[in-house]
């Protein structure tokens, strides 16, 4: 396809072709173009030269099309009518909610809590599919074109739009066995003497650093297991193998059936994060786009799903 034939110089060729035609003369032409007629002359002339045919012919009295200047508006008006009709047909794209909606979402807690959501959405947007990637790396989200993406922690690409979604914490918890056996640490340093599971994703890794609002304390911790994977650390957490430092919402349901404890319930990991929302720009968004926004939104605005029991 020559793209080339769309560009600015011969864009206004076409314009004046079709208002000549239209209009029946450079004057009248001239005023519906808000240009001066020789101007929309020349742009006739520079059109003719460039194809090498005739396609107006001018007299003292009037101007006339040329059987090539009619067959050629002819197809000229066809295709500014499909070019009109892909504008609204994709004007309707931005104004309804329909299409694909590719969304980057963190793999644990995105099949664990927003996965059992998505549903609703798409029950409440019919027209819309969305396709849905869960994992741990940092997604592009700009150059791997998706349109949304959930984010924990804290942000520093400057290229996206980000709206906070709530608090993200990460607490210390063990199994009740665990705490029957080997008891509670007293306070941050005293964790150099207990089993932790240590996960390798975090910035720290393989210190925990410690907060309670005043102090700051990091530990190199130890112990028998060590993996990329929270849920496999929160399943050796279960089985009583050690303490284990996770987002709250891992272990918010096995702190509510008894499975898990706090252990140093006033300490977290780290500086408190967030959880975002994000998206690469705010102009010419979908409204898929928008409407997942504003629906996800809702759905966090009264609480975070670990908190109030959802998913």
């Amino acid at each position: 396809m020559m793209y080339d034939a769309f560009d600015n110089a011969h864009s206004d060729e076409i314009a004046a072709l079709l208002a000549v035609a239209s209009e029946g003369s450079f004057v009248a032409a001239g005023r519906l173009l808000q240009r001066h007629p020789t101007v929309v002359s020349k742009r006739v002339a520079v059109m003719e030269a460039r194809l090498g045919i005739r396609l107006i012919a001018r007299t003292t009295r009037q101007v006339r099309l040329t059987d090539a200047g009619i067959q050629l508006t002819q197809k000229l008006r066809a295709a500014v009518n499909l070019i009109a009709e892909a504008e609204q047909e994709a004007s309707a794209g931005a104004a309804e909610v329909r299409g694909t909606l590719r969304l980057a979402l963190p793999a644990a807690m995105g099949r664990q809590w927003l996965a059992p959501l998505l549903p609703a959405f798409l029950e409440a947007y019919p027209q819309v599919s969305i396709v849905a990637d869960y994992s741990e790396r940092f997604v592009d989200i700009i150059a791997e074109g998706f349109d949304l993406a959930i984010r924990m922690g804290e942000l520093h690409d400057s290229r996206l739009i980000a709206k906070k979604l709530g608090d993200h914490r990460r607490i210390l918890c063990a199994s009740p066995a665990y705490i029957a056996t080997h008891g509670l640490p007293a306070d941050p340093q005293a964790l150099v003497q207990h089993n932790c599971l240590r996960f390798s994703g975090f910035a720290s890794f393989p210190e925990w650093r410690l907060t309670n609002g005043r102090q700051q304390h990091a530990v190199l911790v130890s112990g028998p297991m060590t993996s990329n994977d929270s849920e496999a650390l929160l399943a050796a957490a279960r089985a009583g193998t050690g303490i284990l430092a996770a987002g709250e919402w891992l272990m918010s349901r096995d702190i509510a059936a008894g499975k898990l404890v706090r252990v140093l319930p006033d300490w977290q990991l780290d500086a408190p994060g967030g959880i975002y929302l994000v998206r690469p720009s705010a102009r010419f968004a979908a409204a898929s786009t928008l409407a997942f926004k504003t629906w996800i939104e809702a759905k966090f605005s009264t609480g975070l799903p670990w908190e109030v029991g959802e998913g």
